[in-house]
Protein backbone atom coordinates (compact mmCIF):
# COMPACT_ATOMS: atom_id res chain seq x y z
CA UNK A 1 0.00 0.00 0.00
CA UNK A 2 1.29 3.46 -0.81
CA UNK A 3 2.16 5.80 2.02
CA UNK A 4 -0.33 8.63 1.74
CA UNK A 5 0.37 10.60 4.91
CA UNK A 6 1.95 14.03 4.30
CA UNK A 7 3.02 16.99 6.44
CA UNK A 8 -0.32 18.76 6.74
CA UNK A 9 -3.91 17.61 6.93
CA UNK A 10 -4.73 19.53 3.73
CA UNK A 11 -1.81 17.88 1.91
CA UNK A 12 -2.91 14.48 3.22
CA UNK A 13 -6.47 15.00 2.03
CA UNK A 14 -5.23 16.12 -1.38
CA UNK A 15 -2.94 13.07 -1.60
CA UNK A 16 -5.77 10.69 -0.69
CA UNK A 17 -8.12 12.34 -3.17
CA UNK A 18 -5.51 12.20 -5.94
CA UNK A 19 -4.77 8.54 -5.14
CA UNK A 20 -8.48 7.71 -5.39
CA UNK A 21 -8.86 9.55 -8.69
CA UNK A 22 -5.73 7.96 -10.15
CA UNK A 23 -6.78 4.50 -8.97
CA UNK A 24 -10.24 4.90 -10.47
CA UNK A 25 -8.86 6.06 -13.81
CA UNK A 26 -6.45 3.11 -13.93
CA UNK A 27 -9.15 0.58 -13.04
CA UNK A 28 -11.57 1.96 -15.62
CA UNK A 29 -8.83 1.84 -18.27
CA UNK A 30 -7.99 -1.76 -17.35
CA UNK A 31 -11.45 -3.24 -16.78
CA UNK A 32 -14.03 -0.90 -18.24
CA UNK A 33 -16.44 1.29 -16.33
CA UNK A 34 -19.06 -1.37 -15.58
CA UNK A 35 -16.51 -3.64 -13.85
CA UNK A 36 -15.13 -1.16 -11.31
CA UNK A 37 -16.30 -1.32 -7.70
CA UNK A 38 -15.60 1.03 -4.81
CA UNK A 39 -13.80 -1.80 -2.97
CA UNK A 40 -11.34 -2.07 -5.85
CA UNK A 41 -10.80 1.68 -5.87
CA UNK A 42 -10.03 1.69 -2.15
CA UNK A 43 -7.63 -1.25 -2.52
CA UNK A 44 -5.83 0.32 -5.50
CA UNK A 45 -5.61 3.71 -3.74
CA UNK A 46 -4.18 2.10 -0.62
CA UNK A 47 -6.95 3.20 1.72
CA UNK A 48 -9.80 1.53 3.56
CA UNK A 49 -13.33 1.52 2.22
CA UNK A 50 -14.53 3.65 5.15
CA UNK A 51 -11.95 6.28 4.26
CA UNK A 52 -13.00 6.19 0.61
CA UNK A 53 -16.63 6.75 1.57
CA UNK A 54 -15.60 9.78 3.67
CA UNK A 55 -14.36 11.34 0.43
CA UNK A 56 -16.87 10.05 -2.12
CA UNK A 57 -20.35 8.54 -1.69
CA UNK A 58 -20.22 6.48 -4.89
CA UNK A 59 -18.29 5.72 -8.06
CA UNK A 60 -20.20 8.34 -10.05
CA UNK A 61 -18.94 11.09 -7.73
CA UNK A 62 -15.38 9.78 -8.04
CA UNK A 63 -15.67 9.91 -11.83
CA UNK A 64 -17.12 13.42 -11.71
CA UNK A 65 -14.19 14.56 -9.54
CA UNK A 66 -11.69 12.89 -11.87
CA UNK A 67 -13.32 14.58 -14.85
CA UNK A 68 -13.23 17.95 -13.08
CA UNK A 69 -9.51 17.47 -12.48
CA UNK A 70 -9.03 16.68 -16.18
CA UNK A 71 -11.02 19.75 -17.20
CA UNK A 72 -8.98 21.99 -14.90
CA UNK A 73 -5.80 20.59 -16.42
CA UNK A 74 -7.08 21.18 -19.94
CA UNK A 75 -8.07 24.76 -19.12
CA UNK A 76 -4.60 25.32 -17.66
CA UNK A 77 -3.09 24.07 -20.93
CA UNK A 78 -5.35 26.37 -22.96
CA UNK A 79 -4.45 29.29 -20.71
CA UNK A 80 -0.75 28.55 -21.16
CA UNK A 81 -1.19 28.39 -24.94
CA UNK A 82 -3.00 31.72 -24.87
CA UNK A 83 -0.38 33.35 -22.68
CA UNK A 84 2.50 32.31 -24.96
CA UNK A 85 1.01 34.02 -28.03
CA UNK A 86 1.20 37.66 -29.08
CA UNK A 87 -1.75 39.35 -30.79
CA UNK A 88 -5.40 38.65 -30.05
CA UNK A 89 -5.69 36.55 -33.22
CA UNK A 90 -2.48 34.70 -32.36
CA UNK A 91 -3.85 33.92 -28.89
CA UNK A 92 -7.11 32.66 -30.39
CA UNK A 93 -5.26 30.52 -32.93
CA UNK A 94 -2.97 29.08 -30.24
CA UNK A 95 -5.96 28.12 -28.11
CA UNK A 96 -7.80 26.58 -31.05
CA UNK A 97 -4.75 24.48 -31.94
CA UNK A 98 -4.35 23.37 -28.33
CA UNK A 99 -8.07 22.60 -28.00
CA UNK A 100 -8.06 20.53 -31.19
CA UNK A 101 -5.14 18.45 -29.93
CA UNK A 102 -6.80 18.00 -26.55
CA UNK A 103 -9.97 16.90 -28.35
CA UNK A 104 -8.01 14.08 -29.98
CA UNK A 105 -7.87 12.31 -26.64
CA UNK A 106 -11.63 12.00 -26.39
CA UNK A 107 -13.56 9.16 -27.83
CA UNK A 108 -17.04 7.72 -27.86
CA UNK A 109 -16.28 5.19 -25.14
CA UNK A 110 -18.53 4.24 -22.28
CA UNK A 111 -16.33 6.30 -19.94
CA UNK A 112 -16.56 9.39 -22.15
CA UNK A 113 -20.33 9.03 -22.32
CA UNK A 114 -20.54 8.76 -18.53
CA UNK A 115 -18.29 11.76 -17.96
CA UNK A 116 -19.83 14.12 -20.49
CA UNK A 117 -23.27 14.29 -18.95
CA UNK A 118 -24.61 15.96 -15.87
CA UNK A 119 -24.11 19.28 -14.13
CA UNK A 120 -20.33 19.03 -13.83
CA UNK A 121 -20.02 18.45 -17.58
CA UNK A 122 -22.34 21.36 -18.32
CA UNK A 123 -20.21 23.60 -16.09
CA UNK A 124 -17.06 22.46 -17.89
CA UNK A 125 -18.58 23.21 -21.29
CA UNK A 126 -19.62 26.65 -20.03
CA UNK A 127 -16.10 27.45 -18.81
CA UNK A 128 -14.63 26.42 -22.16
CA UNK A 129 -17.26 28.39 -24.04
CA UNK A 130 -16.63 31.53 -21.95
CA UNK A 131 -12.87 31.19 -22.39
CA UNK A 132 -13.16 30.93 -26.18
CA UNK A 133 -15.84 33.64 -26.36
CA UNK A 134 -13.53 36.13 -24.64
CA UNK A 135 -10.73 35.36 -27.10
CA UNK A 136 -13.09 35.73 -30.05
CA UNK A 137 -14.44 39.04 -28.69
CA UNK A 138 -10.91 40.35 -28.16
CA UNK A 139 -9.88 39.44 -31.71
CA UNK A 140 -13.11 41.02 -33.03
CA UNK A 141 -12.29 44.26 -31.19
CA UNK A 142 -8.92 44.21 -32.95
CA UNK A 143 -10.71 43.86 -36.30
CA UNK A 144 -9.26 40.39 -36.96
CA UNK A 145 -12.43 38.35 -36.38
CA UNK A 146 -15.81 38.92 -37.99
CA UNK A 147 -18.31 41.05 -36.12
CA UNK A 148 -21.44 40.12 -38.05
CA UNK A 149 -21.92 37.11 -35.75
CA UNK A 150 -21.94 37.52 -31.95
CA UNK A 151 -18.91 36.12 -30.07
CA UNK A 152 -21.20 33.67 -28.20
CA UNK A 153 -22.28 32.09 -31.47
CA UNK A 154 -18.73 32.03 -32.83
CA UNK A 155 -17.55 30.30 -29.66
CA UNK A 156 -20.24 27.64 -30.21
CA UNK A 157 -19.10 27.30 -33.83
CA UNK A 158 -15.46 26.89 -32.83
CA UNK A 159 -15.99 24.28 -30.14
CA UNK A 160 -18.40 22.29 -32.30
CA UNK A 161 -16.13 22.40 -35.34
CA UNK A 162 -13.02 21.39 -33.42
CA UNK A 163 -14.73 18.54 -31.63
CA UNK A 164 -14.35 16.78 -34.99
CA UNK A 165 -10.62 16.61 -34.25
CA UNK A 166 -11.33 13.74 -31.85
CA UNK A 167 -11.07 11.14 -34.59
CA UNK A 168 -8.86 13.07 -37.02
CA UNK A 169 -5.34 12.18 -38.09
CA UNK A 170 -2.50 14.60 -37.27
CA UNK A 171 -2.50 16.44 -40.60
CA UNK A 172 -6.28 16.67 -40.56
CA UNK A 173 -6.22 18.39 -37.17
CA UNK A 174 -4.07 21.21 -38.53
CA UNK A 175 -6.33 21.58 -41.57
CA UNK A 176 -9.45 21.60 -39.39
CA UNK A 177 -8.02 24.40 -37.23
CA UNK A 178 -7.07 26.38 -40.36
CA UNK A 179 -10.58 26.03 -41.81
CA UNK A 180 -12.13 27.03 -38.48
CA UNK A 181 -9.90 30.10 -38.25
CA UNK A 182 -10.80 31.03 -41.84
CA UNK A 183 -14.47 30.93 -40.84
CA UNK A 184 -13.76 33.40 -38.03
CA UNK A 185 -11.66 35.92 -39.92
CA UNK A 186 -13.05 39.34 -40.70
CA UNK A 187 -13.68 40.08 -44.38
CA UNK A 188 -10.96 42.16 -45.97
Amino acid sequence: MPKLWTDTVADHRRAVRDAVLDATAALVAEQGLASVAMTQVADRAGIGRATLYKYFPDLESVLAAWHERQVAGHLAQLTAARDRAGTALDRLAAVLHAYAWLSRGHDGSQLAAALHRGAHADAARRRLHDFVRELVAEAARDGRVRTDVPPDELADYVTAALSAAGAAEDAAVARLVAVTLDGLRAAR
